[in-house]
């Protein structure tokens, strides 16, 4: 297990967990992907995360679900919940359900990096 705190991805969407890890490590963020909650599941059992960006979305067991799970296991995790609907009703349910806050998609990247800062200054 890695002691290095990092961030992990959650989206079923290969080409977005890509695009975002890169843009993320090129800021001096270490992250993880995850193509979807059960391998995020997998990924907390042996790593240690301080700030997870999930998708609402996703076919096998949506973020929301999975927020639930996250911090029932690991509640001291932030979430990050990312909607790529017109509104931010997903993301404000996904507040209501534990998760630090909420982004749209597409993703104003200045925006969220902004909010990983403030999950992970409320952390210490």
């Amino acid at each position: 297990m890695s002691d290095e705190k990092k961030l992990l991805l959650v989206d079923d969407e290969v080409e977005f967990l890509e695009i975002m890890a890169r843009f993320l490590k090129h800021r001096g963020l270490p992250c993880l992907s995850a193509n979807g909650c059960m391998s995020a599941l997998d990924i907390l059992a042996r790593e240690k995360v301080d700030v997870i960006i999930m998708d609402v979305s996703m076919p096998e067991m949506d973020g929301i679900q999975c927020l639930k799970e996250v911090k029932k296991m690991y509640p001291e995790i932030e979430v990050i919940v990312l909607t790529g609907q017109a509104s931010p009703k997903a993301g404000m349910n996904g507040m209501k359900m534990g998760a630090f806050d909420y982004c749209l998609k597409p993703i104003e990247y200045d925006n969220l990096l902004e909010k990983i800062s403030l999950a992970r200054s409320q952390m210490r």
